[in-house]
């Protein structure tokens, strides 16, 4: 597995393992139209509009496939981090996890970072330490607020 940052090139693969892992992993607790409007809000062209505002992406290629990426608002706000249902249950997310917040922290950074996770998405995230913050909210999808505070003396796991 190789992690890398995103490359415009990887826009529509990544925003294909979104849709994907989306529709079976998010979608299915939301009625149709709202499911449309985040799909809507997520394709290829959200995708590259994020990277024009900032945000920072990372990628797992396996095999010569996108099978993951990871996205960090604002260096503190884990906005995407989606793996194809194909690649799932092999570290991906874990170490997609890692990079985004290796690249993340740094001078100034708060040590802090939140997550807006899916249902099916709190174990992991628990697994890496963040804490709901709230009961499950609902926008486009229902989310739970998450939030890790993350101490310098703890350092980053080693996905391997």
């Amino acid at each position: 597995m190789q992690i890398r940052p995103l490359d415009p090139d990887d826009i529509p693969a990544a925003a294909a393992v979104l849709h994907r892992a989306a529709t079976v992993f998010i979608l299915h607790e939301c009625d149709p139209d709202a499911a449309a409007a985040f799909l809507a809000q997520h394709d290829a062209a959200g995708l590259r509009r994020n990277l024009d505002a900032g945000f920072v992406y990372h990628v797992a290629i396996v095999d010569g496939v996108l099978a993951g990426f990871v996205g960090v608002r604002g260096g503190t706000h884990l906005f995407h981090l989606f793996v194809d249902e194909a690649f799932q249950r092999r570290g991906i997310a874990g170490a997609l996890w890692q990079a985004a917040r290796a690249a993340a922290l740094g001078p100034g950074h708060p040590g802090i970072f939140t997550v807006n996770a899916s249902n099916v998405a709190v174990p992991f995230y628990a697994a890496q330490g963040f804490e709901r913050t709230a009961p499950v909210q609902a926008d486009t999808v229902p989310y739970n607020p998450m939030r890790l505070v993350v101490s310098a003396s703890v350092p980053l796991v080693d996905p391997a």
